[in-house]
């Protein structure tokens, strides 16, 4: 028993091997003046700081891409708006491919936690498709939970994005969400800027970010112009 065990082992392994060796692993670290989830702030503490544009955050994380489609990753950022909690831990999976030439799509699954806070958490299955400088992505939340105010809710995102001059990117985007509930307010939001390729994988960006509905959601809607720098490695 223990040597057909031990054989079964080395077997899983060696079917393992091929797929480790085809993937690749890289990770992403950037630094924020605002960070803005669908439009809204997502530093809301404490409150009196609510006028102020500049809120910074420091993002980053890794993702593990195999050679036939599939992945996992993780992302993280430092987060305000929940008592108990400074931190926004995302964790995915999916699979990615191309129906024709130019044409990808991207399925997966995706869950928003946040430590230190046990009401705090999503989870969401999506499907994104992009042709050329177009992308769209629907994402659908699967309980209810506190980050959608108790409602699960839908998001659809459109987005174009262009290189303008060499290293020069246009970047535009707008989302909807729409939640199950009637009582809850469906909101916009919309974000256009430039992101820059500093080289050695550094990169610049800047966009003009909101959302609509400030009149029920404040502050947290407001338009901010928000800068980054990140480094892919």
């Amino acid at each position: 028993m223990k040597f057909v065990s031990q054989k079964t082992l080395l077997v899983s392994l060696l079917a393992v091997v091929p797929f480790v060796a085809s993937a690749q692993l890289s990770s992403n670290i950037s630094l924020t003046s605002n960070y803005k989830f669908r439009g809204q702030d997502q530093d809301q503490l404490p409150l009196a700081d609510k006028s102020k544009a500049f809120k910074p955050a420091l993002q980053g994380g890794f993702d593990y891409a195999l050679s036939n489609g599939f992945y996992v990753g993780n992302w993280n950022s430092s987060v305000a708006w929940l008592d108990g909690n400074s931190m926004e831990v995302d964790v995915y999976g999916g699979y990615k491919g191309e129906l024709s030439p130019g044409l990808s799509y991207d399925a997966g699954v995706i869950a928003y936690l946040y430590p230190g806070n046990s009401l705090g958490k999503t989870t969401e299955v999506y499907l994104g498709m992009g042709y050329g400088p177009f992308s769209a992505k629907y994402s659908q939340t699967v309980s209810k939970d506190y980050f959608f105010y108790g409602s699960k809710a839908s998001y659809l995102n459109l987005g174009y994005a262009t290189e303008l001059t060499a290293g020069l990117t246009f970047k535009a985007a707008m989302g909807m969400t729409n939640f199950k509930d009637a009582t809850k307010i469906d909101f916009s939001d919309y974000s256009v800027g430039l992101s820059y390729d500093l080289g050695e994988g550094y990169s610049l960006g800047g966009a003009y970010v909101g959302a609509t509905k400030k009149a029920d959601y404040g502050f947290a809607n407001d338009n901010r112009v928000v800068l980054s720098l990140s480094k892919a490695m």
